[in-house]
């Protein structure tokens, strides 16, 4: 049995935005992490109707694989209040409640100007509950509300394959966790696994792309993440979305498991 522990988890409730801890969560089945990417800032072509939501491909909305200046930010919104405040170089730059009409302008012309885009390319603050603006929404309602694990053990192999450190915070899954082999994870697609007392059934390898080479603490793109997975193992995967089938409250240390089927 692969026996490991939940090191962190997370949630972003602005996709593309900072990652904010949390010490305790309730998963239920199909409805994906609490709060996790439940607002976006759509590109001003990107045809997102909150009225009529559809899943859209990530690059219609601001995110590091294209805007790596947003890792320079410390960003924090709360989903209740929908108070949002951003620091950049440790300097309060916006402090505003998203929840009116002028704390999103205010928002969404700072966003424009930090990327220096043009005064018709604004972008717009959306949000279209339940809707969530996953990197796999494309795929399924059901992916949409997937949960993203990320195995510390591989990252950490990955960083001793290519003789470098890796943060594992360049992934920006909701659950860490440690104790099981290297990339044991990606063998278990229709597997399902434990974690604490939430059983969930993997459903996908996260394939990764070019967001991982920005370094979070330098928002500079200086580890080319998919190509060292690529000539490492011959594939470009680290991590996996699993389907919550039965809920729980999770919390950090809780375990984490997964019979092992003998060859």
């Amino acid at each position: 049995m692969y026996q490991g522990v939940v090191s962190e988890f997370f949630h972003y409730p602005v996709k593309g935005l900072d990652r904010q801890q949390l010490d305790t969560v309730s998963l239920s089945p199909g409805n994906g992490f609490p709060t996790d990417r439940m607002c976006g800032f759509a590109r001003f072509d990107s045809g997102f109707d909150p009225a009529s939501p559809k899943p859209l491909a990530k690059n219609n909305f601001f995110m590091l694989m294209r805007d790596e200046r947003l890792a320079e930010l410390y960003t924090h919104f709360d989903p209740e209040t929908w108070a949002m405040t951003v620091k950049h170089k440790g300097n309060v730059v916006l402090d505003v409640a998203m929840s009116e009409p002028d704390g999103r302008r205010e928002a969404e012309a700072y966003f424009a100007s930090l990327l220096a885009l043009p005064a018709h390319q604004i972008p717009t603050f959306v949000h279209a509950d339940p809707h969530r603006f996953t990197d796999v929404s494309v795929v399924s309602t059901e992916l949409m509300n997937a949960v993203s694990l990320i195995n510390l053990s591989s990252v950490a192999e990955l960083g001793r394959c290519i003789g470098k450190a890796i943060n594992p915070a360049r992934f920006r899954a909701n659950i860490y966790f440690d104790g099981w082999p290297p990339f044991a994870e990606l063998d278990l697609v229709g597997r399902e696994i434990t974690i604490g007392t939430v059983r969930a059934k993997v459903t996908l390898r996260t394939r990764r792309c070019a967001a991982t080479e920005v370094n979070p603490e330098t928002a500079v793109r200086d580890m080319p993440i998919p190509r060292h997975l690529k000539e490492a193992y011959g594939h470009s995967d680290m991590g996996i979305y699993v389907e919550i089938i039965e809920g729980g409250v999770i919390r950090t240390a809780d375990p984490i498991t997964c019979p092992v089927i003998a060859g």
